[in-house]
């Protein structure tokens, strides 16, 4: 036919399609990875480690790259393996059902022994390169976020609060890899993580509310009253606390001398405090997106102006 010659112009190579398949492939475990929230376990993980690490020696940057890259992989795997147990509900969800899990573009059996190598992994190159105590606190992680936390947020809207302290946990592990002990300064940056996680979350669960009920999530509370309350409460104490924080000059580890801290770090927690304000008071998807983003803005550039005192 005359037609044929037209139509072998647009045909793919058999080998061309299966290199287009492999990168699909290898582009969905990447996602299972949830790359997007592993910058910020970037951040806060090296910043732990860079503020344990004493004056006056040579910084082992070997051991911080062991540090975060044993920590990304237990987070890896802990993002893999929530998704292999969610993988039936974020169908459910316009905001997770393109997950490749969800949508079923990979074998529920694969995720799971994926997310299982990368837990295994991350938590034996802990213990084998970097110590013990940073090993013990990622398993902690791993196994409060997936048998607590995640089975929590289809029971009560307590989940948050379970859910903060497995969440905060990063900069702890940076800072036992560093030092192999905890400090005040330590939990300090965890107070950080932890109140950050409220506001964060509660603009997220308000921009979905409809798809959380759809699947059964019970992030917020049924009730429109109590919703209400527990969302203004879970926004602006935590928020008001931040502020409050962001005093304690343990913090930068580097006493009150940080002029350019303080002023840096007021300015963040006043501008995140203002937009938790504005979501208060208009409960407005477009209020919790400015929200979101101010939450996304604040973490990365609060941890930096930490860290610049010690540089």
């Amino acid at each position: 036919m005359a037609t044929e010659p037209i139509l072998a112009a647009f045909d793919v190579p058999v080998a061309q399609r299966r290199r287009f398949a492999d990168s699909a492939v290898w582009s969905d475990y990447w996602a299972l990875t949830k790359p997007e929230v592993n910058f910020l376990i970037v951040i806060t993980t090296f910043a732990g480690f860079y503020l344990a690490h004493g004056h006056g020696q040579d910084f082992p940057i070997l051991r911080s790259i062991n540090a975060v890259l044993g920590t990304l992989l237990v987070a890896s795997g802990t993002g893999t393996l929530n998704q292999y147990i969610e993988r039936r509900f974020d169908a459910q969800m316009r905001r997770t059902a393109r997950r490749p899990l969800a949508a079923g573009r990979l074998e529920p059996s694969a995720v799971l022994w994926f997310g299982i190598a990368l837990s295994v992994a991350g938590s034996v190159y802990l213990a084998v390169a970097v110590n013990l105590l940073s090993s013990v606190l990622a398993i902690a992680t791993l196994l409060s976020y997936l048998f607590f936390y995640t089975p929590l947020k289809r029971k009560t809207p307590l989940c948050t609060l379970v859910g903060a302290f497995p969440g905060a946990m990063p900069p702890l592990i940076g800072w036992a890899a560093a030092s192999g002990k905890l400090t005040f300064e330590a939990w300090t940056l965890y107070a950080l993580l932890f109140l950050w996680q409220f506001p964060h979350f509660m603009a997220i669960a308000w921009m979905y509310r409809e798809d959380y009920d759809r699947a059964g999530y019970l992030v917020l509370p049924h009730d429109a009253r109590a919703r209400t309350r527990l969302v203004n409460w879970q926004t602006l104490l935590p928020l008001l606390a931040l502020v409050l924080l962001s005093l304690l000059p343990a913090l930068t580890g580097a006493g009150t001398s940080s002029a350019f801290y303080w002023i840096g770090d007021l300015l963040l927690s006043l501008g995140f405090l203002y937009y938790g304000l504005q979501f208060v008071r208009n409960k407005s998807g477009s209020a919790a997106r400015r929200l979101l983003a101010a939450s996304i803005i604040y973490l990365p550039l609060v941890f930096v102006l930490i860290v610049l005192p010690r540089g």
